[in-house]
């Protein structure tokens, strides 16, 4: 029997979405997004997957909630009510809660893998 509670990820195959996510607004350069949506939970309220931004700065407003695990690259969070910097790299995991405004400066290329509670 086939084990259906496991998802490995692979490479990604199928053609990635390449528009700018809601809510993502460029703010510096010409910074371009790749997604692929890897997997939907079977009730429709997460989605994980994989993501590849460039270089340059957007304003993100998140209505979800949203793990992340850093394969590659360097960027730099900021929010907007004043908080601090957070320096991102290889191998950082971090959570992103539903509400926040700010800024994502790409300073390389990103990779990462995401999961994203939609309901």
């Amino acid at each position: 029997m086939a084990n259906t509670t496991i998802i490995k990820f692979g490479t990604p195959s199928d053609e990635p979405i390449t528009t700018d996510l809601e809510g993502w607004k460029v703010i510096e350069g010409s910074p371009t997004m790749k997604i692929w949506i890897q997997h939907t939970s079977a009730d429709g309220s997460m989605i994980s997957g994989t993501w590849l931004a460039t270089q340059g700065s957007y304003h993100a407003t998140y209505t979800s909630y949203e793990f992340v695990h850093l394969i590659e690259g360097q960027l730099s969070i900021t929010p907007d009510e004043g908080g601090e910097t957070v320096q991102l790299g290889p191998g950082d995991a971090f959570v992103i809660e539903p509400g926040f405004k700010g800024i994502w400066k790409i300073e390389e290329k990103v990779l990462k893998h995401f999961d994203i509670k939609l309901k």
